[in-house]
């Protein structure tokens, strides 16, 4: 019996996949339209990355037989996420972005919007590599938050947006760090001058300004005499900045170590 059914089973995928590539060659689009609705519902439905995959190769078929025609608005739709719901992010926002352009009043407008958004925030890589695609991404999410500020999908663009400019900020603030464990200390206070700028609420602020501090007091007390009074009383300055925003700050018992010895050496001078 379970030979049976097997046996059943084996014989409707051969007939199905059989039925398909029959499909594929005939010149009705009218079973294609159809055919590729269908999987492409039951492909979302199911998370069927194979049935989606059946879906695209119909749609890239027929897409452009239907362009100026009633259906046209929703094959250019469902094209385009079919490429999203494949994980596609490359070619998804292409056609996301022209389904807006040819129907900018569309009721799938804003979920247009946000998923070709949305997939630049998913090919934004890692801090420490090039970082043009999450730049597209805040710009891309910000565009949707500004064009829809009561969306739908307002909180998770707002998430992904937080998400994508700390990677920047940690990118910044790695840079500047790098200078700082590599000794080129005045390198390091300058970025870390510029982060401390450009980057008022981030999560790295607190060590950007203790690093800063350390990269100031490292450069003082490595500097020839004729330097030294003068660089130790600007790491005594930037001391300060850390005490007066982080009074009881992570990294306080340091600065006090770093600190009397700089008292100790401006008494020489």
């Amino acid at each position: 019996m379970k030979k049976g059914i097997l046996v059943l089973g084996l014989l409707m995928v051969t007939l199905s996949c059989s039925e398909y590539q029959k499909l594929l060659k005939s010149e009705d689009t009218a079973p294609k339209y159809s055919a590729a609705e269908e999987l492409y519902n039951e492909g979302k439905e199911e998370d069927s990355n194979k049935k989606l995959r059946k879906a695209l190769r119909l749609l890239e078929q027929i897409e452009p037989q239907f362009r100026g025609k009633p259906q046209g608005e929703r094959l250019v739709f469902i094209l385009a996420d079919t490429y999203y719901q494949l994980g596609d992010y490359f070619n998804s926002p292409f056609h996301f972005e022209r389904f807006l352009q040819l129907y900018p009043n569309s009721q799938k407008a804003e979920e247009a919007s946000y998923k070709a958004a949305s997939c630049y925030f998913y090919r934004s890589p890692r801090f420490n590599l090039d970082q043009t695609d999450t730049h597209k991404a805040i710009e891309e999410l910000q565009v949707y938050l500004n064009t829809y500020p009561d969306g739908e999908y307002t909180e998770e663009a707002n998430n992904m947006a937080t998400e994508l400019r700390v990677k920047l900020e940690k990118k910044a603030y790695e840079i500047a760090k790098q200078y700082h464990h590599t000794e080129y200390y005045k390198a390091a206070i300058a970025s870390f001058n510029n982060f401390i700028a450009d980057y008022p609420g981030s999560p790295f602020r607190e060590a950007a300004y203790y690093y800063r501090f350390d990269s100031a007091y490292r450069l003082a007390i490595n500097s020839f005499e004729v330097l030294m009074e003068e660089r130790l009383n600007n790491a005594k300055e930037q001391y300060k900045s850390y005490k007066k925003y982080y009074p009881e700050g992570e990294y306080v018992p340091q600065l006090e170590d770093s600190m009397s010895e700089i008292d100790k050496r401006l008494q020489n001078f």
